[in-house]
Order: C-alpha cells, then sequence, then structure tokens
C-alpha cells in the first residue's frame, strides 16, 4: 500500500465530515467515506476495515441519545445482541481471510445492494409494522415474545455477519427486522437499531485490529494490518464534526432531497466500481 499524503488525509477527514452529516440527517455516510478511501488508493478490505472504525464513534453517539428508551430491555438486547456479537465477529473473520481481488468484485454489488435498501427503507419498515398495534409511548411499546422472536435471532446473526463483513445498510435491515419482531415506535427502534449496530461494529473492529495480513498487503509501519490507524482516528475526528453539525442544521434540511443525492450517489459508485472493480 503506497504512503497517504497530508493532501489525501485532508481530502478524507473532510469526506468523514460530510459522512458524519449525512448519518445525523438520513444515514448513508459510508457511500462517501468508502469510495473515497478506494479512490486514495486503499486496498478494498484496508478501506472497509478503516471505514468501519471510522464511522464507529457516530454511532455510538447516536446510541448515547437514544439510551433512555433501550435501558428497560434487557431481554431484547441480550437476546439480538449474542446473535450481534456471533455475527459481526464471523463476518470481519471471513472479510480478513477474503482476498483484496475477490473482495473488490463482490464491493461494487454490495454498494448497489445498499443503495437499494436505502432507496426501500421507508417502505419495507412500514411494510414490517402492518398488523402490529402502533404505540404513541415509546416506553410501552412492548411486543410479547413470540416464536418469530426465534426467526428474528437467526436473521439477526445473518445482518450481523453482513455487517461484520461490510457494514453499509445495516441499520435498514435491523429496522426492518424490529418491525416484524412487532416493535412500533421509531425511537425505541432506533435505540435498539443503534444498540445492536454498535455491537457489531465493535466487534468487526477488535477483528480487525487483531488481524495480520501477509506483509505488504496491509496498513501500518510493518504493512500487515487491516486498520490504517492515522487515517481511522482522524476520519473518525471527522465523522463526530460532521454529525454534531448536521444534528444542528437537522430540522432546516429536507430529508427527501438528502435522500435523493444518496441514492444518486450511491447508484453512480456503484455502477463505476462494476464497471472497474476496485482492487
Amino acid at each position: 500500500m503506497h504512503h497517504i499524503s497530508p493532501l489525501q488525509h485532508i481530502l478524507l477527514f473532510l469526506a468523514a465530515i460530510i459522512a458524519g452529516i449525512m448519518n445525523s440527517l438520513a444515514g448513508g455516510g459510508t457511500l462517501v467515506t468508502f469510495p473515497a478511501l478506494l479512490a486514495m488508493g486503499f486496498p478494498a478490505r484496508i478501506a472497509n476495515a478503516t471505514n468501519t472504525l471510522a464511522l464507529w464513534p457516530g454511532v455510538i453517539s447516536s446510541l448515547w441519545g437514544y439510551r433512555k428508551y433501550v435501558s428497560d430491555k434487557p431481554r431484547i438486547l441480550l437476546y439480538l445482541g449474542t446473535f450481534g456479537v456471533l455475527g459481526g465477529a464471523s463476518g470481519a473473520i471471513i472479510l480478513s481471510h477474503t482476498s483484496d481481488a475477490v473482495f473488490g468484485h463482490v464491493v461494487p454489488w454490495l454498494i448497489l445492494g445498499t443503495t437499494v435498501l436505502f432507496a426501500t427503507q421507508s417502505i419495507l419498515i412500514q411494510r414490517a409494522r402492518q398488523g402490529h398495534v402502533a404505540s404513541d409511548d415509546p416506553m410501552k411499546d412492548n411486543p410479547p415474545f413470540t416464536r418469530f422472536w426465534f426467526v428474528g435471532m437467526a436473521l439477526m446473526f445473518v445482518f450481523a455477519f453482513y455487517g461484520g463483513y461490510f457494514g453499509a445498510g445495516l441499520g435498514i435491515l435491523i429496522l426492518t427486522l424490529l418491525g416484524y419482531m412487532g416493535f412500533t415506535h421509531i425511537h425505541r427502534m432506533n435505540g435498539i437499531k443503534n444498540t445492536l449496530a454498535g455491537i457489531v461494529n465493535l466487534m468487526a473492529i477488535l477483528i480487525f485490529a487483531s488481524a495480520r495480513l501477509p506483509v505488504g498487503q496491509g496498513a501500518g509501519a510493518g504493512r500487515n494490518l487491516m486498520i490504517d490507524w492515522v487515517t481511522g482516528l482522524l476520519m473518525a475526528l471527522g465523522s463526530i464534526t460532521g454529525g454534531l453539525v448536521g444534528s444542528h442544521y437537522a430540522k432546516r434540511v429536507g430529508q427527501k432531497n438528502v435522500r435523493r443525492i444518496i441514492i444518486f450517489i450511491g447508484a453512480v459508485i456503484s455502477i463505476s466500481l462494476i464497471l472497474h472493480p476496485p482492487k
């Protein structure tokens, strides 16, 4: 992997700020930061692992804002969180043993799938919540334990596996799952979603941090790390900054317009990468 110049670091920091703003307004920040890392010459696996570290603080800050909506739900967090840990770790381990060539060919389709998920998010969640009695009070949104919860745990493992392997769009998948499990209040659902996404991403970061690639294929002084820590931490600072800016102006910006821009970006990037896969 080639040396990253100060100018490239500045550009990645700015990309992370934009991603933080996007995530606070409508989501989809990965569709900016991940392609930006690829454009700067990062191999696909290193870009993905570094991007996971860069955007994780934003997930945690979002979790803090919704903490009161999950403090009384230890059972659902224990059940789904356990499968989130197992799935997230498994996906990250598989990625660490996937070659850059293979992952580079998979990535464009993952981004395209993420863009489709993002475009259909509201439809998916609304359909998932159909048939359940909506609660006006998030603290009273307590669906009963049913047999579908066992299916939900299995799906959580699958979604977490995907989250550990790539991650973009994980929140949409979790929200849809919670809708099918009987949750209806968006604050409650967002609180649980942020907690589970934070767990999955943390497991991925721990696996990425401990993984060692063949010398010359990775980042760091030994050129064998999956995470470029300098770049990742710098971008994390940018994503936090962008999140603060975005949350301040969230009410002034139309989410529909932001979402349309993000969907357009995702479509252009995915088509571009399908035509020219990253290495």
